[in-house]
Parts: C-alpha cells; sequence; structure tokens
C-alpha cells in the first residue's frame, strides 16, 4: 500500500465531522450566539444586514482559534513521535483519533454519555480566559465580535477535542492547522442559520433517531481516519511503504 503520510487526514473529513457535530451542539452554540445578538443596539439586531456581519466576525474569530489549537495539536504530535519512526508514529495517532472520534459518535448517539468527562481537559483554561470574553460584552464593534468569538473558540468541547486529534494526524503544522480550519467551516451553516433556522435545528438536535444517525456516521468517520487508504480525498506517494 502507499500512501503519503502528510496527507492521511482527509480535510473532506474535517469539513463533514464539522458538519454534523454543530448540528448536535446547536443549543450551546444558539446561546452563546443569543447572548451575541442581545448585546448589540437595537439598531443592528433590527436590521439583518447588519447583524450579519457581526455574527460573521464572531464565527470568524470562533474558528481563528480552531486553527491556531490544530497547529498547536500538530506541534504536539511532532514532540509526541520525536523519538518514534514517522511511520509509527504516525500510526498510533491514527489509531488514537479514531477512537476518540468513536467514542465521539457514540456519545452524540447517546451511547456513551461519558465522553463528556473529556470537556475537562480544557476547563481550566476556559476559567482563566472566560472573564475576558465577558468583558467585552456588550458587543459595539466588528472588531469585539472577532475577539469574543476567538475566546468562545476555546469553549471546552468533546467534539472539538475529537477533531483535534484527528488534526494530529495530518502530518505537520500546517496541515493540522487547516484541519481544524476545514472543521470550523463545516459548523459555519448551523451556527450561522441559528437566526435564520432556529426552529427547524432544535427540532432536528433533539430528534434522537437524526442524533443515532449522525452518531453512527461520526463512527464511519472514525474508520476514515483508521484506514486512510479509503480516504476518497488522501494523496498517494510514488514510494510504497510495506
Amino acid at each position: 500500500m502507499a500512501f503519503d503520510p502528510a496527507f492521511t487526514t482527509s480535510y473532506l473529513v474535517a469539513f463533514v465531522m464539522g458538519l454534523v457535530s454543530s448540528l448536535h451542539c446547536i443549543g450551546m452554540c444558539g446561546s452563546i450566539i443569543g447572548t451575541l445578538t442581545l448585546s448589540l443596539s437595537p439598531e443592528i439586531r433590527s436590521k439583518k444586514a447588519l447583524l450579519l456581519p457581526f455574527v460573521f466576525n464572531y464565527n470568524f474569530g470562533r474558528i481563528t482559534s480552531y486553527a491556531i489549537a490544530g497547529a498547536l495539536a500538530g506541534i504536539i504530535q511532532s514532540i509526541a513521535t520525536m523519538h518514534m519512526s514517522e511511520i509509527n508514529g504516525h500510526r498510533v495517532l491514527q489509531i488514537l483519533s479514531a477512537v476518540i472520534m468513536a467514542s465521539a459518535g457514540l456519545y452524540i448517539a447517546g451511547w456513551f454519555p461519558r465522553f463528556a468527562y473529556i470537556e475537562k481537559i480544557g476547563t481550566h483554561f476556559w476559567k482563566k480566559i472566560e472573564p475576558y470574553g465577558r468583558k467585552l460584552i456588550p458587543v459595539k464593534t466588528r472588531t469585539q465580535a472577532f475577539l469574543f468569538g476567538m475566546i468562545w473558540g476555546w469553549l471546552p468541547c468533546g467534539l472539538v477535542y475529537a477533531a483535534l486529534s484527528l488534526a494530529a494526524t495530518a502530518g505537520d503544522i500546517g496541515n493540522s492547522a487547516l484541519t481544524m480550519l476545514s472543521f470550523g467551516l463545516g459548523t459555519l451553516p448551523a451556527v450561522m442559520g441559528v437566526g435564520i433556522m432556529t426552529g427547524i435545528l432544535t427540532r432536528l438536535s433533539k430528534m434522537q433517531r437524526f442524533k443515532q444517525a449522525i452518531g453512527l456516521f461520526m463512527i464511519a468517520l472514525a474508520l476514515l481516519a483508521a484506514l486512510p487508504w479509503l480516504n476518497p480525498m488522501a494523496f498517494t506517494s510514488h514510494s510504497a511503504i510495506h
């Protein structure tokens, strides 16, 4: 089998992962968008043309933090596998990533609630930066919206951590950052659509069969992480690795 270790993680997988996981987390994301919206002046809230740039900057800041976290995951991956061969170290990370992603899928489906405990990983850091977010309320400028979004991007979330485990298999720091950027872009349709399709999205997020379908889909994505040669977006190298 021939494959390039730098591209066994697919940006498409990360994007789809963001797309399906954001529908599950719409309750949390919706409440944060609501906080931002209510902090704006009535003149801005009453006109979608004025409100949309604030919501966009908010999400742009959030996705920027995801990309930074992805770069950090790439750095940690480089350090963790420093004393291992490139292929063996990368393979260990692939298996670990697949286990975390499958666990996230089971969690979304309601079959593994204890996965939520993984969110405790970032609780200490969140407690340190969350007060800075509160200082930005009420949001008056687009820059404030962007900065508030950057802080929101570090909110402890098991599904974001699952995406980070995927990013850690990307091969280098740049690819890890781009993987999380793809994940963030995948979350945009649901989060940006909160104000427009709140009722529909909320109903979907509460449907048990819908959540189970998403969970099973996440498990399928985990298989792509574990078996990268099945990934349709993976690049292959010219030299075979046996």
